[in-house]
């Protein structure tokens, strides 16, 4: 497997997603994209950030009447199908199905026309640029792409060539999931949610032990436990 990887950057006015994510330099955006065809894509995007990021950034992902995947000056025609599977103040995800897609310069859609074998793609959105990571069998024809998606961009975005090489790591998975006891996974994702890891925290232990109803001393321990998983988990593969 092969991946392609470029930068797109994006002017203020450009892109009302980017220029969302662009107000909160720790909110992000990240997709998985596949191309059913030339005419057919759908994605999942996660969306992490402040509550108020998260809120605006994922309304307009779901918003069916606006279009967020062409990159050049012409709109993509075609059926547009939206759900929020998941929403709480600092995460949202949201899967989105184009059909029917008709002069549609997305760039997942023009990677299908180019790439043979199957086309899969991960984009992560942050502040003003969007990274894409494009997987693909066969790479014989990613010139043709790079100069097709480069001669396609509308004025105020530009483009930067990262590399082309073998595959190194999967995708990163929006559905991902930790090895946590229920009660653990409840308490963290309360916790952060809470912004009890902004720095100064926005809530202590003795308020999210109220929120659950539940003992502090026990909050702190599921707490702690759920923190030594993810710590244990991220050593054990880097």
């Amino acid at each position: 497997m092969r991946e392609f990887v470029f930068t797109l950057t994006y002017e203020t006015g450009v892109d009302p997603l980017m220029d969302t994510l662009a107000g909160a330099p720790e909110a992000r955006s990240t997709a998985l994209v596949c191309p059913v065809s030339d005419s057919e894509v759908w994605r999942l995007d996660r969306v992490t950030g402040p509550p108020e990021t998260v809120e605006r950034a994922a309304a307009l992902i779901a918003d069916e009447e606006r279009d967020l995947l062409s990159v050049s000056d012409r709109g993509c025609a075609g059926r547009r199908y939206s759900d929020v599977l998941s929403a709480t103040a600092r995460r949202a995800v949201v899967y989105t199905r184009v059909s029917e897609a008709t002069r549609c310069d997305a760039v997942s859609l023009i990677a299908s026309r180019y790439l043979e074998g199957g086309v899969f793609a991960e984009v992560t959105r942050r502040e003003s640029e969007a990274r894409w990571r494009i997987l693909t069998e066969s790479d014989e024809k990613v010139g043709m792409l790079y100069d097709t998606v480069g001669g396609t961009l509308r004025e105020g975005i530009t483009y930067r060539f990262e590399h082309l090489e073998d595959a190194t790591e999967s995708p990163s998975n929006p559905f991902a999931s930790l090895s946590l006891r229920p009660e653990q996974r409840q308490v963290l994702e309360l916790a952060a949610e809470n912004g009890y890891y902004e720095t100064p925290r926005e809530t202590t232990l003795d308020d999210l032990a109220a929120e659950l109803d539940c003992p502090r001393s026990t909050v702190s321990y599921r707490l702690r436990r759920a923190e030594a998983e993810l710590v244990a988990g991220f050593l054990s593969t880097t």
